[in-house]
């Protein structure tokens, strides 16, 4: 009895061990990222709103403070309620704006049968710009001595004079909102015409059969069926909206000829931008800063679940 016990025990610990060994390479595999993951994102993540907890400059000792930095964030900073309000009125001019011409242009590029890759590939062009070329491009565009815009409009006798575009505070946002519509026009038009290409014909066809046109039949089917695709579009903005930073920063970063931080009054002051003035610029703030971060992550999250709702089909709500 005794021998057959400790065979038994042998064969039980040889069983488990076989059973363990290929299910642990999985895991082993998979390693390398859980570790990288925890080390530069996770723990960073964690540790920010750990910092944000704290009154700290970088170089001395941490003090400890609570939420008194996300108190004095909300009521007491007027430049953060305003970074907030350009951020949404921005977004509010260039969403809606991308929205629908990307879904004209795709419609109308998607029915060509001649030069359509050509016309694809030129639309596409802005969003693979840099954004620092970007910010010059439109910095000389609407220059108030040099700019093409201002020398058009005065000579076809619209304007009788220049006019300062990125010193009038509606002028810059508005610059700002036609830079964004302009780097993602073409990205929105490929997506959407990617969308097109799952449609049926048949439906197509039937509609056409019962009299649809063109204008009738891209109402009524091509834009339902295209309902998840604006879903995706309308939240992915959204959270891209409330990040804006580049264009703003490069428009007024000197290429214009005068550095200024959140441009004329600080109307183009972006959420990010107020960030980054905290942090490196005008202040290192890093535990008021790290407020600003997470408030912004907690807008983000608000901000998606509520264009998902208005944006969605009712039955997937």
């Amino acid at each position: 009895m005794k021998v057959n016990a400790e065979h038994l025990t042998t064969t039980s610990a040889a069983s488990s061990k076989r059973k363990w060994g290929p299910r642990m390479w999985p895991y082993i595999f998979a390693l390398p990222f859980v570790l990288t993951y925890a080390a530069f994102q996770l723990y960073p993540v964690l540790y920010s709103f750990v910092l944000s907890l704290h009154d700290w400059n970088g170089i001395g000792a941490k003090t400890y403070v609570g939420f008194q930095n996300y108190v004095q964030l909300w009521t007491n900073d007027p430049l953060f309620i305003k970074s907030l309000w350009n951020t949404l009125l921005m977004m509010a001019m260039f969403i809606p704006l991308t929205l629908i011409l990307g879904l004209t242009l795709a419609y109308w590029t998607f029915n060509l049968t001649r030069s359509k890759r050509l016309f694809q590939t030129i639309n596409v062009l802005p969003y693979i710009t840099t954004p620092v070329a970007i910010g010059f491009i439109f910095s000389y565009l609407f220059d108030w001595q040099t700019g093409i815009v201002n020398l058009l409009l005065t000579k076809s006798g619209i304007l009788e004079e220049s006019f300062y575009w990125l010193q009038d505070p509606w002028g810059s946002r508005s610059i700002i909102a036609l830079m964004v519509i302009w780097r993602n026009l073409g990205y929105f038009m490929i997506i959407f015409m990617a969308g097109m290409t799952v449609i049926p014909q048949d439906v197509y066809e039937a509609a056409k059969v019962d009299g649809s046109t063109g204008l009738h039949t891209f109402r009524k089917i091509t834009i339902p069926l295209l309902r998840n695709i604006i879903v995706f579009l309308v939240v992915t903005s959204v959270i891209g909206g409330l990040q804006l930073f580049d264009e703003p920063k490069l428009l007024y970063g000197g290429w214009s000829g005068s550095a200024q931080v959140g441009g004329p009054d600080n109307t183009a002051l972006t959420i990010i931008w107020k960030f980054v003035d905290e942090s490196f610029v005008s202040n290192t703030r890093f535990g008021y800063a790290s407020a600003i971060a997470y408030s912004l992550f907690l807008l983000i999250v608000l901000f998606s679940i509520l264009s998902y709702r208005l944006t969605a089909p009712k039955e997937d709500k």
